[in-house]
């Protein structure tokens, strides 16, 4: 059994350095909004709070009209502008909405999109230091809350700006000292409020956005592995450090309460400020002829409203921070990847695979193959970095139509070398080409395209089993899918399912056994376009006779759409099955002990022939 790739360690509790400046701008240059759709969200956003103050200054006028007493007629277009202007606002804030929303919307999706690409381009080095549910939480969380900072943080802005100096200029017109308080007074609940609670924001977000990113990695760690967890011991200390970030994160939020509170208290300051400043001016202006009754109503209960779009700046203050915490850490994965990212290597001709049970030849005089590409490891050492190479003096050729095992005892690094064969882990020392170019050279793009890995711990998306198996290639077709599952040895699954390959597949295949699980991921290699196959033990949890059916199916694997033959590198615990490999390499303390074909290592591998019969004795 092949050995799962070690757990890399949580995050320090510590939170990250303060973003740099210009992080946010970076991150909202990559939502690539339209600046014409998001003038039109601030355009319907403005009209339906400002039909909002309108309503207010209508309705007061109309109230107080009313009062005295005039002819019905003298108050029907105010009655009709009340109707128009309450209706106007729904319609409004609906528009605005569905503007705004889709603005968001598309930033997410373009943001998500070049994050997939230029993480899927650039050295998988980039995402070696990150936790899965800290991936999940960047790709998901954080993406949403960097597109959310248009919805939430910079169109609030804009339409209280547009609609302060409006409203402002208007009861200037009415009575200007209760337009020059009702300006300062928008003044401190549009911006010293906002301050104190970005303020407040920056310290939560600053110490709780690692803690959440803990909480979600250790969660996800407990979920998917809390029955190895607690056979090994360690499910106390995981529940340990998740109850430590919870603590972690509410500290932060405490931390950021007062700023927050502050902020609320000076909003409702304001308003009262301006309401009260509109009376104290305003009735000696009306005892005076200055000013109208009628007006002193209204340029006394129209603040009321004008601050309904001051009243949303904290929160979009508080969503700046909460987004460019989030876009510092989105950014951080994006530079890592542009940091390690390889250019293209030019096209070479492809080489011509050795003939079967060939020895491998002396580095650099790998043969040439015409019409696939060949991958060469030469002195190769594997491992995870910043850890000793749990593999090393690795030496073989891969091309289409050879067929390669590999097979020794549990820990030996099997998987870890195919990891590094597809460029998924960088060389210890040694190296791997491909098509006579570095690895690292190549660009992931084209190796991804000739090189296709099938690990245990690949992701089974909870979607239909053939939408899974499309992530292979996107046009595959029903018959494609039920002819690979079928090689897969799962067409009795495939027939049993209720709704065939339209059949949902449970998160991360938690409907499924281990054995369809890794089954579907075989089938879903089978359907890539890659020439070269690395498969880590497709076989495992299986019974021996469906096991060895299996393995011969892949020996004999369909070429590609092309035509090419397919090359295949198979790490497999069942040994029999490998009989029909051009070279097996069995792994022992750390490095290839033996190589050859099977009947060979049989006749000369002690350790090779006895793993032999044990299988026997257990089969039989």
């Amino acid at each position: 059994m092949s050995t799962p790739p070690p757990t890399l360690a949580p995050p320090p509790v510590d939170g990250p350095a303060r973003p740099a400046r210009g992080t946010l701008r970076r991150a909202v240059r990559l939502l690539d909004v339209n600046p014409r759709r998001v003038a039109l969200a601030v355009l319907l956003g403005t009209l339906a709070l400002g039909c909002a103050v309108a309503l207010a200054a209508v309705s007061a006028w109309l109230i107080a009209r009313a009062s005295q007493m005039p002819p019905v007629l003298e108050l029907s277009v105010a009655t009709v502008a009340v109707r128009a202007f309450g209706i106007g606002r729904g319609l409004m804030r609906y528009l605005e909405r569905l503007v705004s929303h889709d603005v968001a919307l598309r930033g997410m999706a373009n943001l998500r999109t070049t994050l997939y690409e230029r993480l899927a381009e650039g050295s998988p080095r980039a995402l070696l230091g990150v936790r899965r549910g800290d991936l999940l939480a960047r790709v998901g969380a954080d993406v949403d809350a960097v597109g959310d900072v248009v919805v939430r943080g910079l169109l609030p802005a804009g339409v209280a700006v547009t609609l302060g100096v409006g409203t402002s200029v208007a009861m200037a017109l009415f009575w200007p000292p209760a337009g020059l308080a009702l300006a300062l007074s928008l003044l401190a609940a549009g911006v010293l409020a906002p301050w104190l609670a970005a303020r407040g924001a920056r310290t939560t977000e600053e110490r709780g956005v690692l803690a959440r990113a803990r909480m979600s990695a250790t969660s996800l760690g407990v979920l998917d592995d809390a029955g190895p967890l607690a056979v090994s011991g360690r499910l106390g200390g995981e529940l340990d450090a998740l109850r430590a970030a919870d603590a972690d994160l509410a500290r932060a939020t405490d931390a950021g309460a007062r700023p927050a509170a502050v902020a609320a208290g000076i909003g409702q300051l304001a308003v009262g400020a301006a309401v009260l400043a509109a009376l104290v001016t305003g009735v000696p202006a009306v005892r005076a002829g200055l000013l109208a009754p009628v007006e002193l109503a209204v340029i006394v209960l129209t603040p009321l409203a004008a601050f309904e779009a001051t009243s949303l700046l904290p929160a979009a203050a508080v969503q700046v921070q909460r987004s460019r915490a989030a876009a510092a850490r989105v950014l951080a994965l994006l530079d890592d990847a542009d940091d390690a990212h390889g250019s293209r290597a030019p096209s070479a001709t492809t080489a011509v695979a050795p003939p079967p049970s060939t020895p491998p030849s002396a580095p650099g005089s790998a043969p040439r193959a015409v019409g696939g590409p060949t991958l060469v490891a030469r002195d190769l050492a594997c491992g995870w970095p910043g850890r000793p190479a749990v593999l090393t003096g690795v030496d073989l050729t891969l091309s289409p139509g050879r067929r390669l095992a590999v097979a020794g005892p549990s820990g030996e690094g099997k998987t870890t070398l195919l990891l590094t064969l597809a460029g998924l882990l960088p060389p210890v020392a040694g190296g791997v080409t491909l098509d006579g170019s570095p690895l690292a050279a190549v660009g992931r793009a084209q190796v991804v395209r000739d090189v296709v890995v099938t690990s245990e711990d690949a992701h089974v998306f909870g979607t239909s089993v053939l939408e899974n198996l499309r992530v292979a290639r996107g046009d595959v077709t029903p018959e494609e899918a039920t002819d690979a599952l079928r090689r897969a040895g799962l067409g009795a699954w495939l027939a049993a399912l209720p709704d065939g390959l339209d059949t949902v597949v449970g998160s991360d295949a938690r409907t499924v056994s281990g054995g369809e699980r890794r089954r579907l991921l075989l089938a879903r290699a089978l359907l890539s376009d890659a020439a070269l196959l690395l498969v880590d033990e497709p076989a495992e949890h299986l019974d021996p006779a469906t096991a060895d059916t299996l393995l011969d199916e892949l020996w004999h694997a369909p070429p590609t759409r092309d035509g090419r033959a397919r090359g295949v590198v198979l790490v497999s615990h069942r040994l029999a099955p490998l009989a029909a490999a051009d070279e097996v390499l069995w792994l022992a303390d750390g490095r290839v002990a033996a190589r050859g074909t099977h009947v060979d290592l049989v006749a000369r591998v002690p350790g090779y022939r006895e793993a032999v019969q044990a299988e026997q004795q257990e089969t039989s």
